[in-house]
């Protein structure tokens, strides 16, 4: 059996730009990717967590240390400058491979810097 399982996720990453008239996609900063485990070209999940927006693109390499969250093409309509936004990969796990599974995940700060890393999502109770 296999199942489908959080790969990595940048979380409240902010955006710096976004570019209706360029081909589709989101460039992430590279040392971001590096650090999250995601490849170019990767598909994406998006949630916008300013306007409840959900969609799936494509993730492009931007310049390592740019801190750079530019959404791209039609998704430029679902996402602005200074949109805070959820971004997600998954992928299928053996459970083999689920015994010390653990996704990457980054945590970035208001100012839209990583603040910090982890491999555990944080439960928390209302």
């Amino acid at each position: 059996m296999h199942a489908i399982m959080l790969k990595a996720k940048l979380h409240r990453a902010v955006v710096t730009h976004s570019v209706l008239d360029y081909e589709g996609s989101c460039a992430i900063d590279g040392d971001w990717l590096d650090l999250a485990g995601i490849r170019e070209y990767e598909q994406i999940q998006i949630y916008n967590v300013d306007n409840g927006e959900r969609f799936t693109t494509y993730a492009i390499r931007g310049e390592e240390g740019s801190k750079i969250i530019s959404v791209n093409g039609a998704a430029a309509h679902k996402a602005g400058v200074g949109h805070r936004l959820i971004i997600c990969t998954y992928a299928h796990y053996s459970e083999a491979e689920l015994a010390n599974f653990k996704p990457h995940v980054l945590y970035m700060g208001a100012d839209g810097d990583l603040s910090h890393t982890s491999n555990a999502i944080p439960v928390q109770v209302a």
